[in-house]
């Protein structure tokens, strides 16, 4: 999540002046850099509620020892708490639900970005334990209620709460109980980002089936193995989702600018408030607001506020996987990257996953319902996501053997049929208390 660093104070009147965001953002020396977004769910050793910021063992407490390591903290103003912590290129965060989020530095390597990961877990283990909490990886919250839920002290969810609550049934149980791992991967040229972006676009159902770990919701099984990607089915049809274009090979910078401007503001910042006026950007654009022409910071904002299944801005953005343990959020990592680095296996999974706008939305539907089990309109999604693996290990034997061994969690996945949700069903109908379940 955006830190919402300084505002820039410089005007933007033009569709042209938008698109320049991601022109500007392409890396034009060839390299295709990885970078890893995983997000942690922390609770309480002996109980299946979330923590909040406040207290001697609280999320803020848990943000203190890090600072102690030399992290730098974040607040959003003097006095205030801190809300992140950076190092570098990487930074700590948290979601609004207080989910731990770790959003790593760019590298060249797949296991670069995992072994950043790995680390940070490790680092993040020990601190839980002094604390007495306790590390959970799984994509929506198995025993929270949301009216009970936890805010963390960030002014941006104290608004986003407010004009996002209102848009769909699910949207503030996607901001408080859901739990992530995402991929961030570049674009040489607008070619090469709508290449990648409908790629990963088509992608989406078997990332949701591969990943789907989040089968129970408030202590029952809730019918889903991704009750994750479900919630995102009733956010904001408006900012989420996956657009046409996205699937049918015409994105272009111009469309995705297109989609944002119909996109209502969450919140526009001036002089430090959070304001909600109830815009579109496109309207922003156009008229300004009290008297002020848009800032291009009102736009890099705005991008950070839409939630498609592929996201631009400075960056690439998968985002459809659940929340899972390190090994598999690397293995995500590796697929993505030899899936869409390659161009032989961009090309194959771009062909492979051909399907109209409808066909996708069933196959979405039904990999959120079934996981690997899905099947729609005569496609298994296990066979499917047999090929992606298999696409992904060839493109990575091409471009660099050695992230290669990162795929195993997923070829494990693939030998036993199940997602990761069902083993996690397993586990929760054989659980000794709601607690022992959590581990």
């Amino acid at each position: 999540m955006s830190l919402d660093a300084r505002q820039s104070d410089v005007p933007v009147t033009s569709r042209e002046a938008l698109e320049a965001t991601f022109r500007g953002a392409e890396r034009r020396d060839g390299r295709g850099l990885v970078g890893l977004e995983h997000e942690k769910l922390i609770y309480p050793a002996g109980s299946v509620r979330a923590v909040p910021y406040e207290g001697p063992a609280g999320i803020g407490a848990l943000l203190a020892r890090f600072e102690a390591e030399g992290w730098e903290p974040f607040r959003e103003a003097p006095g205030l708490p801190v809300i992140a912590l950076s190092r570098g290129q990487v930074t700590v965060s948290l979601e609004p639900g207080g989910q731990f989020e770790l959003s790593g530095a760019p590298h060249d390597t797949a296991r670069a970005a995992h072994a950043e990961n790995a680390a940070h877990l490790s680092r993040l283990a020990e601190h839980t334990r002094a604390l007495g909490l306790r590390v959970v990886t799984h994509g929506y919250r198995p025993f929270d209620v949301l009216s009970e839920m936890p805010w963390m002290p960030k002014s941006r969810y104290g608004a986003m709460r407010q004009t996002l609550g209102a848009r769909g049934t699910h949207a503030l149980h996607m901001m408080l109980m859901t739990a992530t791992g995402q991929v961030s991967l570049d674009w040489h040229d607008e070619a090469d980002c709508a290449r990648k972006v409908t790629a990963a676009a088509r992608l989406t159902p078997v990332t949701v089936a591969l990943f789907a770990n989040s089968p129970i919701v408030e202590g029952r099984e809730s019918g889903f193995q991704s009750f994750r990607s479900r919630v995102w089915n009733d956010v904001d049809p408006a900012r989420c989702g996956t657009p046409a274009f996205m699937l049918d090979g015409s994105f272009s910078y111009r469309r995705y600018v297109e989609w944002a401007l119909e996109a209502p503001l969450l919140f526009l910042r001036r002089e430090g408030r959070y304001l909600t006026p109830g815009l579109t950007f496109g309207q922003l654009l156009a008229d300004g607001f009290d008297g002020r022409a848009a800032l291009m910071s009102d736009w890099v904002d705005h991008l950070s506020t839409l939630f498609p299944e592929v996201r631009i801005k400075r960056v690439l953005e998968v985002r459809s996987a659940d929340g899972n343990d390190g090994p598999m959020t690397g293995a995500l990592a590796a697929l993505m990257r030899g899936l869409l680095y390659d161009r032989q296996a961009l090309d194959g999974v771009t062909e492979a996953l051909a399907l109209t706008p409808t066909q996708h939305r069933a196959l979405h539907l039904a990999a959120q319902r079934d996981g690997l089990r899905g099947v729609a309109e005569g496609r298994s999604l296990r066979a499917l996501a047999a090929t992606v693996v298999e696409l992904a290990a060839a493109g990575l034997s091409r471009l660099d053997p050695a992230d290669r061994p990162l795929l195993a969690p997923l070829e494990a996945v693939l030998a036993d049929g199940r997602s990761p949700a069902e083993r996690t069903l397993e586990r929760f109908r054989q659980r000794r208390s709601d607690s022992d379940f959590l581990g």
